[in-house]
């Protein structure tokens, strides 16, 4: 990808009641290039409309690609990867960190009746994970709207590798995705500063 190119990647830092999306638009030379914010319920299944809620407010035409930062935030708050693609009419990738037999075990465990089998109907829809090597390290991709050559290309374009000497500490965290981790644990302070009762807070 050309080094202009941007890509926005989306994290998510839970509060109590509410998990906090952050969306960092980032050029593939690592330029920060815009910022937008949301927000959902922990434990409900409304964090793909606060994706495309997110993607809207940062009305940015030239981002190629959007990158999240796993599958299920905000204890199990699914993301319909088709329905996000459907919205915002680019690619998108689904990035995990680890190798996981898959999240149907958990969700049995911690849901039951319509709750369980909403969350099993969205995740069962969801394109299987596939290891992508970057550098040394490997990263869990789903990808929806893009071929498996163009996808790899896509999170090796936006991950670090060795030359950027990042803290090994670290791993290996596509730069959009880093930088929107970043920014939704600064909002989820700042909301709970304001829950608080102090100054300066923010709505999402």
């Amino acid at each position: 990808m050309k080094p202009g190119a941007r890509l926005l990647g989306i994290a998510t830092s839970d509060a109590a009641e509410r998990s906090y999306l952050a969306g960092a638009l980032v050029r593939v030379d690592r330029v920060v290039d815009g910022f937008s914010l949301a927000s959902c319920t922990v434990g409900g299944l409304e964090a793909t409309e606060s994706v495309l809620s997110l993607f809207d407010r940062l009305d940015r035409e030239d981002c190629r690609a959007v990158l999240l930062s796993g599958i299920a935030p905000a204890w199990f708050n699914l993301y319909d990867l088709h329905r996000i693609h459907d919205g915002v009419d680019r690619p998108v990738l689904s990035i995990s960190f680890e190798s996981s037999p898959g999240l149907e075990p958990a969700l049995r465990e911690h849901f039951s009746g319509a709750a369980l089998e909403e969350r099993l109907q969205i995740y069962r829809t969801l394109p299987p994970r596939r290891a992508v090597d970057v550098g040394e390290g490997r990263l869990y991709v789903r990808a929806v709207g893009c071929s498996e050559d163009r996808a790899d290309e896509i999170v090796r374009a936006a991950t670090p590798d060795e030359r950027d000497n990042r803290d090994e500490s670290e791993g290996v965290v596509p730069e959009p995705i880093r930088v929107a981790q970043l920014a939704a644990g600064a909002v989820r302070v700042a909301a709970e500063v304001d829950a608080r009762g102090g100054e300066n807070g923010i709505d999402c």
